[in-house]
């Protein structure tokens, strides 16, 4: 079994990026990692992981917690409603096929 090197996150805790991470991240993914690209995928995976480690390094001290990086809030507009019978009969009259102000499609499932 290929090991890579260990991280410790800001708790204390050691996650090791290893073969057995990996299938585990396969099977929750329900994607299949083929056996000659495990190594290199398992490198990736390592070197994603120490960048991430990494930003536990940056001094965030008097940074406000911000969802947006700006102030200003998007402006609102007032809602109103536009209808008008001539758009939906414009948009179905290049449908091969309607009835009753609806598009008619091939049946998909038996």
């Amino acid at each position: 079994m290929l090991k890579s090197k260990l991280y410790k996150s800001n708790v204390g805790n050691i996650m090791q990026v290893d073969d057995a991470l990996l299938s585990r991240l396969e099977k929750l993914s329900f994607l299949k990692v083929s056996d000659e690209k495990r190594p290199e995928m398992i490198a990736q995976l390592s070197e994603i992981v120490s960048f991430v480690d990494n930003l536990s390094d940056l001094n965030t001290d008097g940074v406000e917690d911000n969802f947006a990086m700006s102030d200003a809030s998007t402006r609102l507009r007032e809602d109103s409603v536009n209808s008008s019978s001539s758009i939906s009969q414009e948009i179905l009259k290049n449908a091969p096929k309607s009835v009753d102000d609806f598009f008619i499609v091939p049946k998909i499932i038996e």
